[in-house]
């Protein structure tokens, strides 16, 4: 549920193979897209539904709507009840899941492909058909306390939670994707059923799929499962966030470590900065253990045990943030750590050694990243979604060798001024 940009293209709708010969793509008639990959060596289907529907969707009363539509979907739709959903590809092997984030809902399933039709079937109806019986929202209304509850008791998850109200105050990007207390005790099911209703456009909606099966395989199933489906236009428009002033907060908990967040808005989707941005941000705090954050602040110092650079791309904004946990005796120390490495790489341009050391990490990252077939799925129905294509790696690698060390230096003095960044922190209880 936590946080992922190129050039905007125009929307193919064409059944011809793409220009990236990676994936191939048809459009049904009420304008939902078919995007399929075909990998010879596997006899996994992996395939999903994505709307572009989110939080960032939701009115103030409907916070955590979105997110209750997800659990809602499983439990019972006009010809299945939710025992019958469980098991319909459980029962063969398969898997079954759904996710919400701050633009995206997406059910997805991975079966063995001779159970392909089984698993579009399955999507196709929670997504399309689901009832939302009142029993079971009383009951999954309790289920998704449970998991608020779980989230304030992890402080890693929590402050990132509220990190995002501190950035993004007043809007929805800043809203818990659970939603709160007080609007999940509300939801029934007129709220859900016009919620719906007000955000579904089934030209902002995608299904994706990769297996060994042949695309005409999967446009076959996905026409007969979703072809009925009515072509639906919302008026819905998406506002940006007004403008940012940083925030310095610190709060009490009962915790035994300090836990912290520092960042500011970022770059969007379509912004051309955006992969540069990225591979800064990687070069930082990614996940190599060679990062720079992580070779100061526990390598060199032992002052934490994990610390993470992130950065999420979203529609009209972005948002980068740096998480640690440390001693309280050790937080100052460790914020003056990161702040030598902020202004190192503002101030020291890379030299050519690490400019072709930083794409090359970058490069393996991503290639390796693509080597899980549902990771790729997922990917493939957010970029559709997102930008209109989906660039291939050759088309990335492309991009990331022309980045210099200039327009690196560039970006980090304009981002990684510690002057604009908002500050969150988590302090254990005297």
């Amino acid at each position: 549920m936590k946080r992922n940009n190129v050039r905007k293209r125009g929307n193919p709708k064409s059944t011809s193979l793409s220009l990236t010969e990676e994936y191939q793509l048809h459009t049904l008639a009420n304008g939902i897209r078919i995007a399929h990959k075909q990998v010879p060596y596997t006899q996994i289907a992996h395939c999903g539904i994505m709307l572009d529907i989110g939080s960032r969707d939701e009115l103030p009363d409907q916070q955590g709507l979105a997110h209750f539509w997800e659990h809602m979907a499983f439990k019972g739709t006009e010809k299945r009840s939710s025992y019958h959903i469980i098991n319909r590809l459980e029962n063969v092997g398969g898997e079954l899941n759904a996710y919400t984030t701050k633009e995206k809902i997406c059910f997805h399933a991975s079966v063995l492909d001779d159970h392909f039709d089984k698993a579009m079937d399955l999507l196709a109806d929670i997504t399309f058909h689901s009832i939302f019986p009142e029993k079971q929202i009383e009951r999954e209304r309790n289920v998704i306390l449970e998991e608020m509850s779980m989230y304030v008791d992890s402080p890693e998850d929590a402050i990132q939670d509220d990190f995002d109200q501190l950035v993004f105050v007043n809007h929805a990007l800043g809203n818990n994707i659970l939603g709160t207390a007080e609007t999940v005790n509300s939801f029934g099911r007129e709220q859900l059923f016009k919620f719906i209703n007000d955000n579904i456009d089934t030209e902002r909606i995608v299904v994706s799929s990769v297996s060994r099966l042949p695309f005409s395989k999967v446009v076959k199933t996905a026409e007969k499962y979703l072809g009925d489906v009515p072509a639906r236009k919302t008026s819905r428009v998406r506002i940006a966030p007004e403008l940012y002033t940083p925030v310095h907060q610190q709060k009490e908990r009962s915790i035994s470590q300090a836990q912290v967040a520092m960042g500011q808005p970022a770059y969007g989707l379509l912004d051309d900065r955006r992969l540069s941005f990225f591979m800064l941000v990687n070069l930082l705090g990614g996940p190599g253990m060679n990062s720079r954050f992580n070779l100061s602040l526990r390598e060199k110092y032992g002052f934490v045990y994990s610390i993470e650079g992130n950065y999420t791309p979203y529609l009209d904004t972005g948002f980068m943030g740096i998480f640690f946990g440390t001693e309280k005796k050790q937080l100052a120390k460790s914020i003056s750590l990161i702040n030598k490495e902020l202004k190192k790489i503002r101030e020291v341009p890379l030299s050519v050694l690490q400019l072709h050391q930083t794409k090359v990490q970058l490069m393996g990252q991503l290639a390796m990243s693509e080597e899980s077939n549902m990771s790729f799925m997922l990917m493939m129905a957010k970029s559709l979604l997102d930008t209109g294509r989906v660039d291939s790696l050759p088309e990335i690698f492309a991009e990331i060798e022309l980045i210099t060390s200039a327009q690196l230096q560039e970006i980090s003095q304009e981002m990684f001024d510690e002057r604009n960044f908002s500050y969150l922190t988590f302090l254990p209880e005297e």
